[in-house]
């Protein structure tokens, strides 16, 4: 295996910057008494915070982003117009300009795949019009969140990988992976991989960077969810690494293959989904201690590897709508009558009942080849019932 001859991600390693120190202020006094300016800058600290914490790099995935060839001369830096950034995420925007777009790609990737994951489950993976992308319900450590921390990761590394090996980034290029000791001698080594060593360093950089760069209260509640968040990024970009092989392709006369040509690939995404959502089942409930560590919450549970998913907070039904902890519910949700899994009408709809209606859905059918060279179809109507929960 390929995997053997890759050093596996190290969970430590030195950050490509440093944070900025804030200067003081000399010379200034204040104009009001100083116990009300430092109320107000209080004030204003825990607001900006607030706002800091709302927003999430994930918002690259609903606002485009303009890639360097686009740049208006003298126009302001595309840095300082990102939302949802982190003082280091922001500082390494600069440093990799041209890096932003494919993270855009990479956090929408991940959306879609959480979508397409829990498209029959109370909680879909909506998203909301706001800089938060998925609402209040990541305020919450849930399993749920553990996977959307996780899966967004992986997309950051499979958009960057495929990036490199494309020549779209001047830092990177194909992948230099080793060549495998099981592969046949008359097998050439060398075709151009996709660099996924590459996607999972900065990946690991970037995606980290808000995370580690706040400091909290030893064995505090802040403290324990950072750790989770750090733990399910580094599951998400583990699935990509691991799940990466060898990939060939014949050469010789008449598709004789009596030559092959093979490269590092990337998995296709949606089998990367399948995993990290098979470990979402298998998920750890954790907890933080005074030590400031994450332990099992139950000690009969074997300890999670850094491949797992873990989390901190039990979820919510998702039943009811609830501002609070930012359910959507799942009322006007269709559902399967006839399905006893989540997607049935008696989970989904939480045991409020449902109402029928008819619905008329109109595909192409009795499709015919005529020569030459087009199909021509029919379109065919269709009544069909369909449920809504109530």
């Amino acid at each position: 295996m390929v995997w053997s001859l890759l050093s596996p991600p190290s969970s430590e390693g030195a950050p490509l910057w440093k944070m900025l120190v804030p200067g003081h202020w000399d010379g200034l006094r204040p104009a009001m008494p100083s116990l009300l300016l430092l109320f107000v800058a209080a004030l204003l600290s825990s607001w900006a915070q607030l706002l800091t914490d709302a927003n999430s790099w994930w918002s690259l995935a609903l606002n485009p982003v303009q890639r360097p060839e686009m740049f208006i001369i003298g126009a302001q830096p595309v840095c300082s117009q990102l939302p949802g950034l982190s003082p280091g995420q922001r500082k390494l925007c600069q440093l990799y300009q041209e890096h932003m777009s494919y993270i855009g790609e990479g956090a929408k990737t991940g959306i879609r795949e959480c979508q397409h994951q829990f498209r029959q489950r109370r909680w879909n993976c909506s998203t909301v019009d706001n800089l938060s992308v998925f609402g209040r319900v990541m305020q919450i450590g849930s399993r749920e969140t553990a996977f959307t921390y996780a899966v967004s990761a992986a997309g950051v590394v499979n958009a960057i990988s495929r990036a490199c090996r494309e020549g779209e980034l001047s830092t990177c290029g194909c992948s230099r992976a080793a060549r495998p000791k099981d592969l046949p001698r008359d097998w050439l080594w060398g075709g151009c991989g996709d660099n996924v060593e590459y996607g999972y360093r900065f990946a690991k950089e970037f995606v980290d960077a808000r995370e580690r760069e706040k400091n909290f209260a030893k064995g505090s509640e802040e403290q324990g969810r950072a750790l989770m968040n750090l733990q399910n990024n580094e599951a998400g970009r583990r699935a990509v690494y691991k799940m990466a092989d060898v990939s060939c392709k014949c050469h010789g006369v008449s598709g004789s293959c009596s030559l092959k040509t093979c490269w590092l690939q990337l998995a296709e995404f949606r089998k990367v989904g399948d995993r990290l959502k098979e470990k979402y089942d298998s998920a750890a409930a954790m907890r933080i201690t005074r030590q400031g560590k994450l332990e099992l919450t139950n000690s009969r549970f074997n300890q999670p590897s850094p491949e797992d998913l873990v989390y901190v907070d039990p979820s919510p039904d998702y039943c009811l709508r609830n501002e609070t902890t930012g359910s959507l519910g799942t009322q006007g949700r269709l559902c399967n009558k006839t399905s006893e899994g989540t997607d049935g009408c008696e989970l989904m709809c939480c045991g409020r009942g449902y109402d029928r209606f008819k619905s008329v859905q109109v595909e192409r059918c009795h499709c015919r080849f005529h020569w030459c060279c087009f199909v021509r179809c029919k379109k065919c109507t269709e009544i069909v019932d369909q449920y809504v929960c109530k």
